[in-house]
């Protein structure tokens, strides 16, 4: 090869080589974020406040009808991150599930609640001795439940607790096959705004109201900005939300498809607000570990502390 050949030969590898990363970059798809939820959940908050304007990464949503499955979810990694009470929490953390919170969030425990027909004899949490009470095994209805008869001096062996799934527990209740349903907002402002229910005991005074998003070790691993990015649009959401309460209401009831006057009902009452993982965080987070324990629901000491990640922030 003569010796023009051969500069030219050269100069047309460089130039190949240097343009290579710049297509590779090119052609790296956006990060994506797989998203669990609730119903009433994150989606319906972050669409009602524009909350999703601007992202730099994709969302799947994946919505489940309760904290178990949602839990089963992130444990199988079908899921990055959801939001999930602190009951169901521990039950996914007993099992073994590789989840750590990274955002915690305090609210009015009254919607979780034991419910009865509007025309129960049962008057208190006494009343439901030989009872049989419908919930989701593991929820925050479950705990709810234990927490309001252990209080009214009954042991856990002497009610009829019922698995059923939030929608057939309802059904099971308006049809008299149990005796009280244990559940959580919205459904209990839907069963309280139909007159399908009332509350018998709720979780006010009972519950520390913690609820937290929830990420999986692979994602925080792997996709720490963007369930940082999230987080914060998750919070702006909330604030946003309460200074457009009527508005958000609204949006939420036709999101989720429930009756506007029970979308509001369960939304002020939650008085929802993001806190940081503090010392009280954290001990009350324990003392939910240690009354399941107690009541035998786990069989050992969870220590929660090794299970926050606190370098996420809510503020920014």
């Amino acid at each position: 090869m003569s010796t023009p050949d051969r500069r030219r030969f050269l100069a047309l590898a460089t130039g190949a080589a240097l343009a290579a990363p710049a297509l590779s970059l090119r052609a790296q798809p956006r990060p994506v974020l797989k998203a669990g939820d609730q119903k009433g959940g994150l989606r319906a908050l972050l669409e009602a406040a524009g909350g999703l304007e601007g992202l730099g990464y994709d969302i799947q949503w994946s919505e489940f009808p309760a904290a178990a499955p949602l839990a089963e979810a992130l444990n199988a990694n079908a899921v990055d991150s959801g939001p999930i009470g602190d009951a169901p929490l521990i039950f996914a953390l007993a099992a073994g599930t590789r989840v750590k919170a990274i955002g915690a969030n305090r609210s009015d425990s009254y919607g979780t609640a034991v419910l009865v027909r509007p025309d129960s004899p049962l008057k208190t949490a006494a009343d439901l001795r030989g009872k049989s009470i419908a919930t989701n095994r593991g929820s925050i209805g479950h705990y709810v439940t234990l927490k309001a008869i252990t209080s009214a001096g009954l042991k856990p062996d002497e009610v009829n607790i019922r698995f059923l799934a939030p929608a057939d527990a309802k059904l099971a209740l308006t049809q008299g096959s149990v005796d009280a349903w244990a559940t959580w907002e919205p459904y209990t402002a839907l069963a309280e705004t139909s007159q399908h229910a009332r509350v018998l005991v709720s979780g006010r005074g009972l519950l520390p109201g913690l609820s937290y998003l929830a990420a999986t070790d692979a994602a925080i691993a792997a996709k720490r900005p963007v369930l940082q990015d999230f987080l914060l649009r998750v919070v702006r959401a909330q604030a946003w939300s309460y200074r457009n309460v009527d508005a958000f209401s609204a949006t939420l009831a036709r999101i989720i498809g429930i009756p506007p006057e029970a979308a509001k009902l369960q939304f002020e009452r939650r008085q929802q607000r993001w806190v940081a993982i503090d010392a009280k965080v954290i001990a009350d987070q324990q003392g939910t570990a240690d009354f399941y324990q107690q009541v035998g629901l786990i069989k050992q000491r969870l220590e929660v502390r090794d299970t926050f990640d606190t370098g996420f922030g809510t503020s920014g």
